[in-house]
């Protein structure tokens, strides 16, 4: 049995069980992947200060996030697909996260639907919202979350047109796979993942089939969601959904100092500085580098979180340093999901828990509520 010790093993045991183009489509990014890359790069220039001699007992990660206890300040992203990465990937990964005391972020395109995991579950989750052109249907997600006393509302800001990902595109990406020859003989090599998909009814966007007129196979899905994301989503809608949702409001997706002061005026408990895990604009800055900045200029008057990139506990150390409250994992969990199921997602949150409190510790501090820049070696780390 293979010893996992840290994410690089799940994600290589991943890309062994899950079909090319969904390992794919979570491991990559948008056109060259100089962002994609950048957000893991970035971590690894920032060095951190060892201290010794310092009373280590009685240490804690636990904190808050939007005023929810958390046992580290981590959550776990929202990710498209997430049940074609493993049969009941939603379920599975919510799951985990209640178990271990995080936050889980179901994604609008998720393939278990919202009441799936509201069935599935004992504690409030989250919910990631996309704004469709069609206003009514976003109303009616708003309202499902509610009735499924999501705990948070997750409005994604960057994704009002889709970015070019050439490797969804060379795959022929689609849920479900299409039965072409190379998603067929690929198929064959993944016999663990058809057994569970052969076992589970949930195969298309959860959120979607069934809730949409006229969307009721894989065809008319596919026609229906690129037609439906809205380019024309601005700060007025942001208005619009606070309105309608009334609990707490997530703003995911900001980059810049400007935008993140519109979204401290639009009444958000919270903003995530996020370039969609380098998704959507290649060449944008890192989201690590993004955030001091960020922090510096609304940080007394916004909650800030970010996400991109983490694949350790030492890279959540380091947000937390720089001034995230929390951080999202995306891509670490994915993989956990992938090679192992729920016991994967359990792992990856396991292996970053300890990295973080291992490295808490050798930087001489027992609370992350201690943790600040003075962790970080002068001149590693981005600057506002």
């Amino acid at each position: 049995m293979t010893v996992i010790t840290n994410i690089e093993d799940l994600r290589v045991l991943a890309q062994r069980r899950v079909p090319r183009m969904f390992y794919d489509y979570a491991d990559s990014g948008s056109w060259t992947e100089g962002t994609y890359r950048a957000n893991s790069e970035d971590f690894q220039r920032i060095k951190l200060r060892q201290r010794v001699a310092v009373n280590m007992e009685g240490r804690s990660t636990a904190t808050t996030m939007v005023g929810v206890p958390v046992a580290m300040p981590v959550a776990l992203a929202p990710v498209g697909s997430t049940g074609m990465q493993h049969a009941d990937g939603e379920i599975l990964a919510a799951r985990a996260a209640e178990k271990f005391g995080v936050p889980f972020t179901l994604s609008t395109m998720s393939i278990c639907s919202i009441e799936d995991v509201a069935a599935n579950t004992t504690k409030p989750f989250w919910f990631q919202l996309y704004v469709m052109r069609d206003r009514a249907f976003s109303q009616r997600l708003i309202e499902r979350a509610k009735a499924a006393k999501c705990g948070a509302l997750v409005l994604t800001l960057d994704l009002q047109i889709l970015g070019q990902r050439h490797k969804d595109l060379k795959n022929g990406l689609s849920v479900p796979p299409k039965p072409t020859l190379g998603s067929l003989a690929n198929l064959a090599t993944k016999p663990r993942w058809i057994l569970g998909m052969a076992g589970t009814k949930r195969r298309q966007f959860g959120n979607i089939v069934g809730h949409v007129q006229g969307v009721s196979d894989m065809s008319s899905l596919s026609q229906w969601t690129a037609d439906q994301f809205d380019p024309t989503l601005n700060w007025g809608d942001v208005e619009w959904i606070k309105k309608h949702w009334g609990g707490k409001l997530i703003l995911k997706g900001i980059q810049d100092v400007e935008d993140a002061k519109l979204a401290v005026a639009s009444g958000a408990d919270a903003l995530i500085v996020s370039n969609h895990g380098g998704r959507q604009l290649d060449g944008a800055q890192s989201s690590i580098g993004a955030l001091p900045a960020i922090v510096d200029a609304v940080g007394s008057q916004i909650e800030v979180h970010m996400d991109g990139g983490i694949r350790s506990g030492q890279d959540v150390l380091k947000a937390r340093a720089l001034g995230a409250r929390g951080c999202y994992i995306g891509r670490a969990f994915i993989y956990g999901l992938g090679a192992m199921g729920e016991a994967g997602v359990t792992t990856a949150l396991q292996v970053i828990h300890k990295e973080l409190d291992l490295t808490m510790a050798f930087c001489g501090r027992t609370r992350i509520e201690q943790v600040g820049k003075d962790i970080l070696l002068p001149g590693t780390f981005p600057t506002a």
